[in-house]
Formats: structure tokens, C-alpha cells, sequence
């Protein structure tokens, strides 16, 4: 996926949860889009990868695409050093369910992800689509009308 599907993927999904939560919904929409974009920093080319191309070459050289960074041990590193640094649970929650979202979307394309990392197991959904291509477009478009229908009711929760 892209990193404007990624985006919207984090934004959509914590737009959603905010719904049924009592986090403050734009803390958690801004973490979301952040967390959308953090499991491509092993990618240079990334959103995130150029933001940080050193931390990203690392990373990269490690581990490889789609393997650490796209696995729950990584979910489960990211929300441990979040817990130790970040105080504010509306940024934590964020971030990890743009994270997951991120895997979610990654999953629907053609190569898959490594979600149970270490192990060298594959996982995508039974739907995959190529990167870019036009059922991507069609998912972002989906994913831009979920946050336009839960973005109102956030309107309201400001006003």
C-alpha cells in the first residue's frame, strides 16, 4: 500500500475507535496517521523512511521489509517503549491502532507480511491487490468515506 492509503488507513480506524472510546478522538486521529506510517520505516522510500533514512537503512539492513516491522513483536516492543515514555494513553492507543491498521492493510497485498516474526511465515488476507493499482485506489476511497462519516460525529464532540 501506499503511504496516503496508510494514512487514511490509521486515520479511518482510529476514527472509528473513537466512537466507542473515551480517549480524546483528535489525539488519537493524529497518533493514528503517525501509526499508520510507522511500520514502512524500514523502508527508504518510505513517508517515515525519508523522515528518518538512517534509522531506516538500519533497520532495513537488520531486517529486512515487511518482516520485524510488520509482525505483532513489533506491536509488542512499540506499545512497551510507549507505555515507558509516552504518559498520554489517547496518543498510545493512537499510534498502535494506526500500527495495526497498517498490517491490516499490508496483508491485502500480494506479498504479505510476516506477522508472527521471527517465524518465516507469510500471512495475507484471501483478497490481495497490488500496490498502487486501482482496487487501492478503491480502498482509499473507502477508507476517506469511514472518516468522513466518523468525523462528524467528532465535529460534535468539539462543538
Amino acid at each position: 500500500m501506499t503511504g496516503k492509503t496508510h494514512i487514511m488507513g490509521g486515520i479511518a480506524a482510529t476514527a472509528a475507535f473513537a466512537q466507542t472510546s473515551n480517549y480524546d478522538p483528535a489525539i488519537m486521529i493524529i497518533a493514528g496517521a503517525l501509526g499508520g506510517m510507522i511500520p514502512d520505516i524500514c523502508h527508504g522510500g518510505s513517508k517515515i523512511g525519508k523522515k528518518l533514512p538512517w534509522l531506516s537503512k538500519l533497520i532495513n539492513g537488520l531486517f529486512g521489509h515487511r518482516t520485524l516491522t510488520h509482525s505483532i513483536l513489533f506491536l509488542i516492543i512499540v506499545n512497551a517503549l510507549l507505555l515507558l515514555f509516552i504518559p498520554f494513553e489517547s496518543i498510545r492507543i493512537g499510534i498502535l491502532i494506526g500500527m495495526a491498521s497498517h498490517l491490516l492493510l499490508d496483508a491485502a497485498t500480494k506479498n504479505g507480511i510476516k506477522l508472527l516474526y521471527p517465524l518465516d511465515i507469510t500471512f495475507r488476507l484471501p483478497l490481495t491487490m497490488k500496490t498502487g493499482s486501482a482496487l487501492e485506489s478503491v480502498v482509499l476511497t473507502a477508507l476517506t468515506l469511514i472518516v468522513l462519516y466518523y468525523g462528524k460525529d467528532i465535529l460534535v464532540y468539539y462543538l
